[in-house]
């Protein structure tokens, strides 16, 4: 079985609870959503959104909170999550649903915006490169591109401090056992880059403006700008 098998398997599995473990297993939970959303401005009030690994649509629903008119394409390798994304927008019409594998399928048309959350850092370095490359070409001009997701601490050390912080606070959360075993289990199909590699591989991209404009331990948000 491929990793990009695994992954789709443990997220199917765990698609039903999701959303209800997210705020337990991301200690910064209200910064890592709420900060990226701040920032995204665009002059058009019914944007174009790619949604790279929606998952349950979590990421989106706020978005859609800023942008209600914002049309929406959610893509996602995990159709059990895409069936939790249409049950949340099931009485909203401009959103399209894509279960597939981002890093190759081919998309029509372009975006105003593109966002992520915690889903590149499953990629190898050589996909993350790439797919970088594609959603610059895949932005409008002015479009922007926010990432937020998971990154390897610059030194093992670093990583070591990184990694035990999250397991004592998850441990501290009120999960389950069983509930932290999977998410243990999880990890183990990370595949995270350094924030300073993702920086540089933006930049490569052609991305303009390029920063990490939050950083919790291993939790961090990218933006790019295709001018």
């Amino acid at each position: 079985m491929t990793t990009k098998q695994h992954v789709k398997e443990q997220f199917n599995e765990n698609a039903p609870h999701y959303d209800n473990q997210r705020k337990r297993l991301i200690p910064c939970f209200h910064d890592f959503y709420s900060i990226p959303i701040s920032i995204i401005e665009t002059k058009n009030n019914a944007p174009t959104v790619l949604e790279i690994g929606a998952g349950t649509g979590l990421f989106a629903s706020f978005l859609k909170e800023k942008y209600p008119q914002a049309h929406i394409t959610a893509i996602d390798l995990s159709e059990k999550m895409l069936d939790v994304a249409k049950e949340r927008f099931q009485n909203d019409k401009d959103i399209d649903y894509i279960n597939a594998d981002y890093t190759t399928h081919n998309f029509k048309g372009t975006f105003d915006i593109v966002i992520s959350s915690l889903s590149i850092h499953h990629l190898t370095d050589e996909e993350k490169q790439k797919l970088y490359n594609k959603i610059y070409d895949l932005l409008n001009p002015n479009g922007i591109f926010i990432n937020a997701d998971q990154v390897l601490g610059q030194t093992a050390y670093i990583e070591t401090l990184y990694t035990n912080d999250w397991k004592a606070k998850i441990e501290a959360s009120g999960l389950t056992q069983q509930e932290l075993t999977a998410a243990f289990e999880r990890t183990k199909l990370d595949k995270m880059a350094t924030l300073a590699d993702q920086l540089n591989w933006l930049t490569e991209s052609g991305f303009q403006d390029v920063d990490c404009i939050y950083k919790y331990f291993n939790f961090v948000v990218l933006f790019g700008r295709k001018i």
